[in-house]
């Protein structure tokens, strides 16, 4: 008798672990292409194979402890790691397109000081051309105005008290007050100042009267020189 019992309980066992074993677990249902819901009967373990992901990167992803007790209930939306993944790929993008942009930045200011020092030489050279052009233009006032023919008189002796710094010219060619360097033939330099203009120095354009004492005219008396305005 006791031989039939212990038979019917080893047979009832084996249908309930038959039974047990032919139940069906439902698959967590997909919520969208990052996100799904769980189901009776769920794990991490499940979710994870049906995913194709890790237990450890689904616990990373629900900021769960990795590799500990993962309690979860039906009803509760699970969050896959390609979610985290491509969260982290957007932030990633954002900044290079960040830094690119900073980069385009920098370089169209570079761009700028560099128009603004070609700019800046540009004046600079510009200045400079002013400036030896300005320097040619009083070079030239300098250089000679050719050759003249001089003559010598002493202003004391016709009653002038004009004095011997002076020399008479035609004023049209050299104005009152014009400063020349005449340079006799025999190499004799002479500075004098236009303060009259002579009978013949009226006349000729091309002549000079020079104030000098009697005692010092030449005794040739008429010479030519080259004259220069300084």
């Amino acid at each position: 008798m006791k031989k039939l019992l212990s038979v019917v309980l080893l047979s009832s066992v084996a249908l309930t672990a038959i039974g047990v074993t032919s139940n069906t677990v439902d698959a967590a249902t997909t919520v969208d292409s990052t996100h799904v819901k769980v189901e009776s009967g769920d794990s991490y373990k499940s979710i994870a194979e049906a995913n194709g992901v890790s237990i450890s990167a689904l616990e990373q992803a629900n900021n769960k402890d990795v590799g500990g007790f993962d309690l979860i209930f039906p009803g509760e939306t699970i969050t896959l790691p390609s979610a985290t993944s491509n969260t982290a790929t957007t932030d990633t993008t954002t900044q290079a397109a960040t830094d690119t942009t900073a980069a385009a930045n920098t370089n169209t200011q570079a761009t700028t000081d560099t128009a603004t020092t070609q700019s800046a030489t540009t004046q600079a050279s510009t200045d400079t051309t002013a400036s030896a052009q300005s320097s040619t233009s009083t070079a030239t006032t300098g250089t000679s105005q050719g050759t003249f023919k001089i003559s010598f008189y002493d202003p004391a002796v016709l009653g002038s008290n004009m004095g011997y710094s002076g020399v008479a010219a035609n004023l049209s060619v050299f104005p009152k007050g014009t400063q020349l360097k005449i340079t006799l033939s025999d190499g004799t330099v002479m500075y004098r100042t236009v303060n009259d203009t002579g009978t013949f120095a009226n006349t000729n354009s091309q002549q000079l009267d020079v104030a000098m004492p009697s005692s010092s005219i030449p005794s040739y008396g008429v010479t030519t020189a080259t004259v220069e305005i300084v």
